[in-house]
């Protein structure tokens, strides 16, 4: 506490500080009661009438309750200055006043250490050492006092002052230093405290938003610590509460063993692992184990010993790895395609020709499937290519304006129109006047592809998709299809955006990652949701792919590239 500045003291004093203040005010209030309690048994059996002294040790033990009763909060500042009259200042002149009065040969100047003590222990060098010397003159002033009224040497007097007062000095400084150290370990233990608090909110929140699975298992099989990743992955019905068991249900079990033989072998351990929930497939984990501490490590720092488990999807991780593979392919299929298309528009051509001049249905239905497998092929091809195509359009392409929901309209009438039986939704466009900054055939092209999709994996009731243009109250723009599809695996969802990622193996991959860069070539996003929307069947959940533009001011422009980059 010394250490402390005095500004807003009592905001940052330390809890045993506060218990020294408040014992130092107990220790008066006994000292006082004691005082009155001796002083009025002594005028009882001496038979000697001491009004004054019996007014004054009154008026101490007064002022301590008060004192006691009153600061609940903490010590006054520690530096020097009038917060200190009610504590200390009182003890001083009640102690004098009590020396001055006293008729017998009682001697009372023992009770300075109290007042020297508290302003040692609370305050700072500058209080303590000033009360030690106002106690010494006082000492001094008493020996004067006593040489004047009884006459006699007056040499051992003086020196017994000053060596009291001495050893007052002596034991002022060493309880300040000893309160200084005392406050600087308080320091450093509140700055450690909240550095490991910090550390522990950090660590807890990392832990909580991984995507990979985390579990903190101690010896006895208990999960200490869960996040939401683990959780989900270990599958079942896993209770909310932690801790719980790893025992408690049998799929668990390779991860019992796993935990097991890391602690038995006090070395990492790595396994790929099923998890068998009765009338689920299989979860397939990858499972990496540390441990925290060794046993003799444990037992010198008296911790526990926990196993920490990181789990990892299998499915995740083979998604992640075809998808680098795709992209890797992609690379290499960009330059095949661009080489075969020539050789492909000959067999087209070819094809169409013999076809003329054939007359057998069977040979018919073989031509047919040759033109139908060719045209597949040119358009692998060319979306393959689509990928250098819109890098050149981020590159080149200049900025644009359109009518939303104007636009939305022409497109949506275009789409609808090739297949009205099939291509049914619920078009809801609230944004009639707003302009936004992107081009006109590249609006054409992401919501085609988004419809595309929708329409691949809808239901068969007329509200199974829905398309709708709004605008927040903070002017968001936003163009939502909707679908009442099936919720997408966690591992495909992760990677929708990605190139040459798709979970059907007929698709190339390349129709939303074109979408999200068309989007942010004009400096709007795309992103997907699963939600909930109110249909004639009532609230249904479905998936949502929602692009946020930029909203514009500028002038509808009605120039595009989109014809001089598509080969």
């Amino acid at each position: 506490m010394p250490t402390l500045p005095a500004g807003n003291y009592l905001a940052t004093v330390d809890a045993p500080f506060v218990r020294l203040w408040r014992g130092f005010l107990t220790g008066r209030l006994m000292v006082a009661l004691a005082l009155l309690v001796l002083q009025g048994a002594g005028q009882v059996l001496s038979q000697v009438a001491e009004p004054t002294v019996l007014a004054v040790c009154v008026a101490y033990l007064a002022a301590t309750v008060a004192l006691r009763v009153l600061a609940r909060q903490g010590p006054p500042a520690p530096g020097a200055g009038p917060q200190w009259l009610p504590s200390i200042g009182i003890d001083l002149a009640a102690i004098t006043a009590l020396q001055l009065l006293q008729s017998s040969a009682m001697n009372y100047t023992p009770l300075f250490g109290l007042p020297i003590l508290m302003a040692a222990v609370l305050g700072t060098l500058t209080l303590a050492l000033g009360t030690t010397a106002g106690v010494t003159l006082l000492l001094l002033g008493w020996a004067w006092w006593v040489g004047v009224h009884t006459g006699g040497d007056d040499a051992p007097r003086y020196l017994q002052s000053a060596l009291t007062g001495t050893g007052y000095f002596i034991v002022s400084y060493l309880m300040h230093q000893l309160a200084t150290r005392l406050a600087r370990e308080q320091e450093v233990a509140q700055q450690s405290q909240i550095a490991a608090r910090v550390q522990t909110q950090v660590s807890a929140l990392v832990i909580q938003n991984l995507t990979d699975g985390v579990l903190v298992v101690d010896e006895s099989d208990a999960v200490r610590v869960a996040n939401p990743a683990g959780l989900q992955l270990l599958g079942g019905n896993t209770p909310s509460a932690l801790p719980f068991s790893l025992q408690t249900l049998p799929p668990w079990s390779p991860l019992v063993i796993l935990a097991r033989r890391t602690f038995r072998r006090e070395q990492p351990q790595t396994a790929d692992i099923d998890l068998l929930h009765p009338g689920q497939s299989p979860t397939g984990l990858h499972v990496r184990t540390w441990l925290t501490s060794t046993r003799e490590a444990a037992l010198q720092t008296h911790t526990e010993r926990l196993c920490v488990m990181f789990l990892h999807d299998l499915r995740e991780m083979e998604a992640r790895l075809r998808t680098e593979k795709l992209a890797a392919m992609g690379r290499m299929s960009a330059a095949v395609a661009h080489e075969i298309r020539n050789p492909l528009a000959a067999i087209v051509q070819a094809n169409a020709l013999l076809e003329e001049d054939l007359h057998d249905p069977a040979h018919k239905r073989l031509a047919h499937m040759v033109q139908q497998n060719a045209d597949r092929l040119a358009r692998i091809a060319e979306e393959v290519l689509d990928i250098a195509r819109v890098q050149h359009q981020i590159s080149h392409a200049p900025a644009s304006t359109v009518q939303l929901d104007e636009a939305i309209a022409q497109i949506w009438h275009d789409w609808q129109a090739q297949d009205p039986a099939q291509r049914r939704a619920v078009v809801t466009l609230d944004a009639p006047t707003v302009q936004v900054e992107f081009d006109a055939e590249h609006l054409r092209r992401v919501l085609v592809n988004l419809l595309d999709n929708a329409l691949r994996y809808r239901g068969q009731e007329p509200d199974s998709l829905c398309v709708a243009t709004r605008t927040t109250p903070t002017g968001q723009v936003s163009l939502q299809v909707w679908s009442d599809g099936a919720p997408m695996d966690k591992s495909v969802e992760r990677h929708l955006f990605e190139p040459f990622f798709s979970s059907e193996s007929r698709s190339s991959g390349l129709g939303l990652y074109i979408c999200r860069e068309l989007c942010q070539r004009h400096g709007a996003s795309i992103s997907y949701q699963r939600l909930n929307r109110p249909t004639q069947r009532g609230e249904t959940g479905g998936n949502a792919f929602t692009v946020g533009f930029r909203r514009t001011t500028r002038p509808t422009d009605t120039a595009t590239l989109f014809d001089t980059i598509v080969v």
